[in-house]
């Protein structure tokens, strides 16, 4: 945070039904697993925004108390039983302090993005802390900017755009709920989840996990000599040109913007794997499910895309991908202990570990929406190859996946991450995907024109003359 900030706690006092103590649900073994895994270390949703002009301290305050008071993930920690295993212990009452903080002679928007980060970076206890954190940056003591970050033990990105739709239910003037909540909670979903359709639904998902992991190769990628040191590294790339490429790719095969960049994706990774079938792990959000869509709460879970790229044109692999796309999310629905048991069995039958740590994760959320897309021109698209940016971001040895490749919510450019495992794959491999990927989605995207011109080029050729 800049040093010229100052701040000040105030107490946001809540009250909702329900409390007592319950299993975790599906989407939170999976949150708990990706933090133990990650030493620890909490992953939050959320971020900072604008606030509107006259916008007041009490009126912020009243809507968190409205949230916390609905959504009971809100309300919800974390204590390890008897047994060793972690519990969702929801609690009818509490207080959260929201920090305000006054930026002085400083940015507004600066110092926002300052509490964001120090806000991710302190320290947690799942028992203890409420999993939300939020904040207020003022200029001259009137509110500009808002921070708010949610434990993903509590939330899921869809989660957030539940939070943003229920705001409008709170009557501003008298503090009144207008209508009662909707989307299922987590203990009720967490008893759901124990017999009937979810069961049903998630032997089915595991069943077809299974027959894939019998069917793949164990490995994605060959060991990369000399790795270097961190081991983890990531990069960004920045494609104005991508995104004007996307829309006549959309047009002609009417496919969404997802697609067409997983296929690039999944076609990228083959070539550095050097094996045609990718295998790759997206998220799924599993909001289409009954009582989901309004739900604060964690409900993505991963779904196994499988893809053969031998011998198809571009066009042709966005429709396998699509295929494979709807195949898979119709199988991320079940416990993940479950299945985390059968990939080491499946493994251990096979005679080696599975590596199924490849994962495309679409930020954008843009999939349940209309998509609209610009309908660029080939020079326009030529024109913008030149604004194209790689940004390398921080290198660790924190653990993390194979490969994990985002697609990250910035208008008007294609702008994707990347973060690698350099024993498997090297640093000029990053770099080589993600250029990769744009050189696809454009050649994919002028390919019409390149027909049409070669068509004039033969045209313009001699012609034997006819023999007598």
């Amino acid at each position: 945070m800049a040093e010229t900030a100052t701040a000040q706690r105030i107490p946001v006092h809540f009250e909702g039904a329900g409390s007592g103590v319950e299993e975790l649900t599906w989407g939170q073994w999976a949150a708990w697993r990706s933090m133990e895994l990650g030493g620890g270390r909490v992953d939050w949703a959320g971020g900072t925004m604008p606030l509107l002009d006259g916008q007041t301290i009490d009126q912020i305050v009243m809507e968190i108390a409205f949230l916390m008071s609905r959504h009971q993930s809100l309300r919800t920690r974390y204590h390890i039983g008897e047994d060793g295993l972690p519990r969702q212990v929801l609690a009818d009452t509490g207080e959260l302090f929201m920090e305000i903080v006054d930026a002085g002679q400083d940015d507004p928007a600066d110092v926002a993005e300052a509490l964001d980060a120090a806000y991710r970076d302190a320290p947690f206890d799942n028992a203890e802390d409420w999993p939300v954190r939020v904040g207020v940056v003022c200029r001259d003591g009137t509110p500009a900017w808002f921070v708010a970050l949610y434990s993903h033990m509590a939330i899921d990105a869809y989660g957030i755009e539940a939070i943003i739709n229920d705001l409008p239910n709170l009557d501003r003037a008298t503090g009144e709920h207008l209508v009662p909540v909707a989307g299922v909670q987590p203990a009720d979903l967490a008893r759901q989840q124990r017999a009937g359709s979810a069961r049903r639904q998630h032997t089915a998902s595991l069943r077809h996990w299974e027959k894939q992991l019998r069917e793949i190769a164990a490995q994605r990628f060959p060991a990369v000599e000399e790795p270097p040191s961190p081991r983890y590294w990531e990069a960004s790339y920045s494609s104005p040109a991508a995104y004007l490429a996307l829309g006549r790719i959309a047009e002609r095969t009417k496919a969404h913007s997802s697609t067409i960049l997983l296929a690039a994706y999944i076609l990228m990774l083959a070539r550095v794997s050097g094996d045609p079938t990718t295998v790759v792990r997206m998220l799924v959000s599993n909001r289409f499910r009954p009582g989901f869509k309004e739900s604060v709460a964690g409900l993505a879970q991963s779904a196994l895309c499988v893809v053969d790229t031998a011998d198809v044109s571009f066009d042709d692999l966005v429709a396998r991908v699509w295929k494979a796309q709807l195949t898979a999310g119709m199988h991320a629905y079940y416990d993940p202990r479950d299945l985390w048991d059968m990939i080491a069995r499946v493994g251990q039958e096979r005679g080696e570990a599975l590596d199924l740590q490849s994962y495309f994760n679409d930020r954008r959320r843009t999939m349940a929406v209309a998509e609209v897309l610009p309908q660029a021109s080939p020079q326009d698209i030529n024109e913008a190859l030149s604004r194209s940016r790689l940004r390398w971001g921080s290198n660790n040895d924190d653990p993390a996946a194979t490969v994990f490749f985002l697609i990250n919510p910035v208008p008007d450019t294609v702008d994707i991450g990347l973060r690698v495992d350099t024993r498997r794959v090297a640093p000029d491999d990053l770099v080589a995907i993600l250029r990769g990927i744009e050189e696809l989605v454009v050649a994919a995207a002028l390919q019409d024109e390149r027909q049409d011109e070669q068509q004039d080029e033969s045209r313009d050729e001699p012609q034997d003359e006819p023999q007598e």
